[in-house]
């Protein structure tokens, strides 16, 4: 019998220079671009996310792989949003330079965590839904209104790609909660380059 190599994954953790860089537009889809996009997909099936942005497995490139459940999420403010309605059927898949195009006036909170900042988690507000804009893989542009996790998800994704981390919206009070965990994980992340890797 024959056993295949596992392949490993990468991700890196709170502390790691990349995730603060801004990431650069892409400039043309091609083969680099779909293969990029392909590792992203199967990054964040193995590590069991819902979001993934290149810049956390060391890509400094506008690219987010999203990996929703293709239910809507009925327990968030305005869930079923055309977006989720046309999006959450295709998960899993991945936007290539997306942007916000606007915020709603109305705010919410919800606790969020992150790939890279494993087993941390905080409350965090963010717009109730957004309307967004990207390009797939496939070279199609997607424009949305989406709401929900969805919605929420892409702001955090975004965030990523602007050099930003979840921790980073905290109010005063709330990081100074997960502070002692977050200086922990940099300080154990320092001793492996900040890299979390998992075989799939």
């Amino acid at each position: 019998m024959i056993f295949r190599k596992k392949k490993q994954y990468t991700v890196y953790t709170y502390g790691a220079p990349v995730l603060k860089k801004l990431a650069e537009p892409v400039d043309r889809i091609d083969g680099n671009i779909l293969e990029i996009g392909n590792e992203m997909l199967q990054a964040v099936a193995v590590f069991e996310g819902i979001g993934l942005a290149a810049p956390q497995i060391g890509i400094s490139l506008k690219m987010m792989a999203l990996n929703l459940p293709t239910d809507p999420d009925d327990g968030a403010e305005l869930a079923n949003s055309p977006g989720e309605a046309a999006l959450l059927p295709r998960m899993p898949f991945v936007l290539i330079n997306p942007e916000i195009i606007s915020f709603s006036g109305a705010f919410c909170i919800r606790n969020e965590g992150c790939l890279s900042v494993p087993e941390i988690y905080a409350p965090v507000i963010r717009p109730l839904s957004i309307r967004m804009r990207g390009v797939t893989l496939a070279g199609e542009v997607v424009d949305f209104e989406c709401g929900g996790l969805l919605g929420r998800c892409i702001q955090h994704e975004m965030d990523h790609l602007e050099g930003t981390l979840f921790v980073d919206r905290l109010t005063p009070d709330e990081f100074a909660i997960i502070e002692p965990e977050l200086k922990a994980l940099e300080k154990a992340g320092g001793k492996n380059e900040f890299k979390k890797k998992i075989s799939g």
